[in-house]
């Protein structure tokens, strides 16, 4: 399981169950304010490649309430730049690991090498 799969995980124990905008309210954010955020970081997610969830956004509200604009806007980017660097993690771990592979068995055949000629 992945590391953001755990913090999630560990986050909704923490909450009791309680969603990301239930949390912002009880934090004593402004309803519209958590109404954009939530819809800006299912949108960033979504356009960060993530295939669950989608790309939501009032736009009359977004247009209109500087609360909502300002709460999609910052879920956005920090629900994209999330998912764009746990995506890269996952890149640079499977990269990584394919390498470390390919270096073991280069280091087995040239000792299995070394060892016929003797």
């Amino acid at each position: 399981m992945s590391r953001y799969l755990w913090v999630l995980c560990i986050a909704a124990l923490l909450a009791g169950c309680q969603t990301q905008h239930e949390q912002m309210l009880a934090q004593g954010y402004p309803p519209a304010y958590a109404d954009g955020f939530d819809d800006g970081c299912s949108s960033g997610r979504q356009a960060a490649g993530l295939m669950v969830g989608e790309f939501r956004k009032n736009v009359p509200r977004y247009l209109h309430e500087r609360q909502y604009e300002s709460g999609w806007d910052d879920g956005f980017r920090q629900c994209h730049a999330m998912q764009s660097s746990e995506d890269t993690r996952q890149y640079r771990e499977r990269y990584w690991d394919q390498r470390d592979r390919d270096w073991q068995r280069e280091k087995d055949q040239g000792a299995a090498r070394a060892f016929r000629h003797n």
